[in-house]
């Protein structure tokens, strides 16, 4: 509120002028401001919103659209269980349940049994898990953290070209360098280190359980370190920061203030390296030795489901055979499954269903 000196008019800005005697004399009435201009027609945005027309039918396809994606999922999954369960129907018939558990292999005789590929499947996948998974964290915590700037780039690209290299090269490169690798100089020391656990002993061929495992690690490594250095990457610096802040050494600010909120992504991508080693066919088939025994020994030969498929399918020369293969692709089906679910409890374990924390 202003006062002009000479006529001693009050002056309130936005307002229309109040008589002198108005502003001495008592209470006055609420002045009524001046309205201000307004702009003439609506906005721009407002005409184009207003000239496409209703948006009504265009979101319910978009809606629709979306559904029928999702759905899809569900429906290519009951597709493909459908198909397997239909076409191995002679063996399911004839051996039942059983067929998942007994190790009985003999095409000439008519007796089989998917034990023995189930085992070897398993046993090479969680060999390859843990020579990988070790690397694989250590490599993408070198290279969010501790790496150089100027070699982080093609340190990674290294890493991810690794993806990229067909199974069939793995295999070839497995039979000539790494298969006489391990029975030269690898076996031997694991023999004589650990040969009292069983699981390092026998006759020393190079091809075998182990060498499959290896192979595999190798060709999951890329897919592991990727995506927890993804997930590295996408905690915050401030978590860093703050634990640092506390006095915390560089290894105690990796594994609270990194690991510790990246934990869900590393199962997640622990969860998809295991799916590649599942289902792996080519070089484990060159390497692991394609024999149908059960054996203690890393050292031993052994078949997984995806390798007697891909020998065997073309050689089936009677329907319940060729029904016995499309069991076992059933029973890699359901282990893939059953596989993913107990990682998908392991998830919730380690969470308890609550996201990523901030370390304390």
């Amino acid at each position: 509120m202003l006062v002009d000196s000479k006529t001693q008019q009050v002056r309130i800005p936005g307002f229309s002028q109040i008589p002198p005697q108005a502003a001495t004399a008592g209470p006055v009435s609420t002045p009524v401001p001046t309205p201000l201009p307004t702009r003439g027609g609506p906005s721009p945005i407002r005409q184009f919103l207003a000239g496409r027309g209703s948006s009504a039918l265009s979101d319910r396809a978009f809606r629709g659209l979306m559904i029928a994606c999702a759905l899809s999922l569900f429906a290519i999954v009951a597709l493909i269980a459908t198909e397997l369960v239909l076409r191995s129907q002679l063996s399911l018939k004839k051996f039942g349940i059983g067929f998942f558990f007994h190790s009985g292999w003999d095409p000439v005789s008519g007796n089989y049994g998917a034990w023995p590929f189930i085992y070897g499947t398993l046993v090479s996948s969680f060999v390859a898990l843990a020579i990988a998974v070790p690397l694989a964290v250590g490599l993408a915590i070198f290279l969010t953290e501790m790496c150089p700037r100027p070699l982080r780039s093609p340190l990674a690209f290294l890493t991810e070209l690794l993806a990229a290299i067909p199974s069939v090269v793995y295999g070839l490169w497995a039979v000539f360098v790494l298969v006489p690798l391990l029975r030269e100089h690898v076996d031997p020391v694991l023999a004589k280190t650990l040969g009292w656990t069983t699981l390092f002993t026998g006759p020393n061929y190079g091809i075998g359980m182990l060498a499959a495992g290896v192979i595999l690690a190798i060709m999951i490594l890329p897919i592991i370190s990727s995506l927890t250095r993804e997930v590295m990457t996408a905690v915050p610096y401030t978590q860093r920061e703050a634990v640092l802040a506390l006095g915390a050494t560089r290894w105690e600010m990796i594994r609270m203030g990194v690991l510790r909120n990246a934990r869900i992504g590393i199962v997640g991508s622990v969860i998809l390296g295991l799916g590649r080693a599942l289902g792996e066919t080519m070089a484990v088939t060159m390497v692991i030795g394609n024999r149908p025994e059960i054996a203690r020994s890393l050292f031993a030969p052994g078949y997984s489901m995806a390798s007697v498929i891909a020998n065997e399918f073309s050689e089936a020369s009677d329907d319940l055979y060729l029904s016995a293969l499309i069991e076992i692709g059933l029973a890699l089906f359901l282990v893939t499954i059953v596989v993913n679910a107990l990682a998908r409890i392991l998830v919730w374990a380690v969470t308890r269903g609550a996201p990523a924390r901030a370390a304390a």
